[in-house]
């Protein structure tokens, strides 16, 4: 629906005719489709990786639907408005909104330490999903960085597909002998247990108990976006960000409809959101301080890289790993959207349509090796040597290796980080391990930003971190400041600070 100049003048708003075009074009699904099935799939990917970067940085404005129509004549709003219910209203708006929209761009939230980093505290995104319209039940939720998000979605994908080949050997093993329990298990971690029952022979018909599991959905699928951990793949978290946070409606969410209505449709293409997630997929990855100072980047004292390597081995002591899993191993390290594992792709998009019909296919994907075909950080080393800093990094057998700092699970962490409300219905203390890649340049900490310092953020775990909270409570001052030396040095790295 477009609404129309009298309309929009009713609603205190300026109608899109009376306002300029900008020079962002739409990405075009179907071009890049025809790029990769041409054999240009390497420019595709890089055309795709720049208009990422554009969109990122891009800030929209009414032409280009930023924005919804709040009510009261407005286009944004930093507090859920449940109140407003009138025609068109925030209330009303389809998908059902949660928050906002409240940016023009990414960058203005993801910025820090610079562009499409995490978010200081006063960025917040103020939440409602259940429309209690109750300030007490609202949730909050702090900015996360975006770079190398490939790696956790490559990761679990793979994680997953262990899984399902587990839970499909214990079908197998049930169907004859009738009953089957699995310990379900994938890359050192332990996600639980499955049990299977046969309810009948020929053919073989079965029930699986689910209720063991640890952290981790029925589904199997391993979700490693969110704070809830309830997005599995980039590409769905970004089309609902774009939705709540800026106003902008993905074509596969809504198709031709203007569910915020603002007057414009179409505002974001199938291959905005394919540039979107793979600019994120590729962007270069966190890095340590003790690699900057092997590569001649920084220079560390003797002291202080004997305190970081102290307060890694400290921090193993203190039980933190068991949730942070200091590193994931690949099988195959290469990113594809749209995924081929079952649990990663869109079997049809949430408006109802099938990718295919927009250009989006597996036999098409858009496909780069994360070992070595990220734009960023290709850097000249102080000898002379090119270095590619941005890549996963292969360990000394040749294997891909990730530094990622988390096991994909939910954990309980206790009563004092419970959120006021569980709209989701997956605990309201529960939350997915936050990675720790860049944690020392990504303050202020936790779910809400409440922690202003790494200590702090250490000692407000709870429930199923609490021994471990504990256990570095009684360490030393100077294992507990080894600690933090070791979390300060997992940063991000820029090779290019004018980008």
């Amino acid at each position: 629906m477009r609404l129309n100049t009298l309309t929009f003048l009713m609603l205190g708003l300026r109608p899109i005719s009376a306002l300029a075009e900008d020079a962002l074009l739409p990405v075009d699904q179907q071009t890049l489709t025809r790029m990769i099935a041409n054999g240009q799939a390497s420019d595709a990917f890089h055309e795709a990786f720049e208009a990422g970067d554009e969109l990122t940085e891009f800030s929209f404005d009414a032409v280009r639907g930023v924005g919804a129509y709040i009510g009261e004549g407005r286009r944004f709003t930093r507090f859920p408005r449940a109140d407003l219910t009138g025609p068109m209203e925030w209330a009303n708006h389809f998908p059902t909104r949660e928050g906002g929209a409240n940016a023009t761009s990414c960058i203005a939230c993801h910025n820090a330490p610079f562009a499409n980093g995490a978010g200081d505290v006063a960025l917040n995104v103020v939440i409602d999903p259940a429309h209690t319209g109750d300030p007490t039940q609202y949730l909050e939720r702090n900015t996360l960085p975006l770079f190398a998000l490939g790696i956790p979605q490559r990761l679990a994908e793979e994680i997953s597909l262990d899984l399902y080949l587990q839970r499909n050997s214990a079908i197998q093993t049930a169907c004859v002998s009738g009953r089957a329990k699995v310990e379900l298990h994938s890359k050192g971690v332990d996600y639980g247990t499955l049990t299977v029952t046969r309810v009948s022979q020929d053919p073989c018909e079965f029930e699986t108990d689910t209720s063991d599991l640890a952290g981790i959905d029925a589904d199997l699928v391993i979700k490693p976006f969110g704070w809830k951990g309830n997005k599995p793949t980039i590409r769905s978290f970004t089309r609902d960000a774009a939705h709540n946070e800026l106003g902008l409606q993905a074509v596969e969410l809504v198709g031709d409809q203007d569910g915020d209505f603002d007057g414009v449709t179409n505002e974001l293409t199938v291959g905005d959101i394919t540039a979107l997630t793979t600019y994120m997929a590729a962007l270069e990855r966190p890095v340590s301080k003790l690699e900057l100072d092997d590569l001649g980047l920084i220079e560390l004292t003797a002291p202080e890289r004997s305190e970081i390597l102290a307060g890694e081995a400290a921090f193993a002591r203190a039980g933190c790993v068991s949730c942070h899993t200091p590193s994931m191993t690949f099988k195959e390290a290469v990113f594809k959207e749209p995924s081929e594992v079952p649990g990663f792709f869109d079997v049809t998009f949430p408006d109802g349509s099938d990718p295919a019909s927009h250009g989006l296919t597996p036999a098409n994907s858009m496909t780069f090796e994360l070992t070595g075909d990220q734009p960023n950080n290709i850097i000249t080393l102080p000898v002379g040597t090119t270095y590619h800093l941005g890549a996963v990094a292969r360990d000394a057998t040749g294997a891909a290796v990730a530094r990622w700092f988390t096991d994909f699970k939910r954990h309980d962490m206790g009563p004092g980080l419970s959120d006021p409300s569980d709209p989701l219905g997956l605990g309201a203390s529960m939350f997915l391990t936050r990675s720790l890649a860049g944690v020392g340049a990504t303050g202020p900490w936790l779910h809400d930003g409440r922690a202003t310092t790494l200590e702090e953020a250490i000692l407000t775990h709870g429930g199923a971190a609490q021994v471990s909270r504990d256990t570095y409570a009684k360490m030393s001052e100077e294992t507990q400041a080894e600690i933090v030396a070791f979390l300060e040095s997992l940063v991000l790295f820029n090779a290019d600070p004018e980008e």
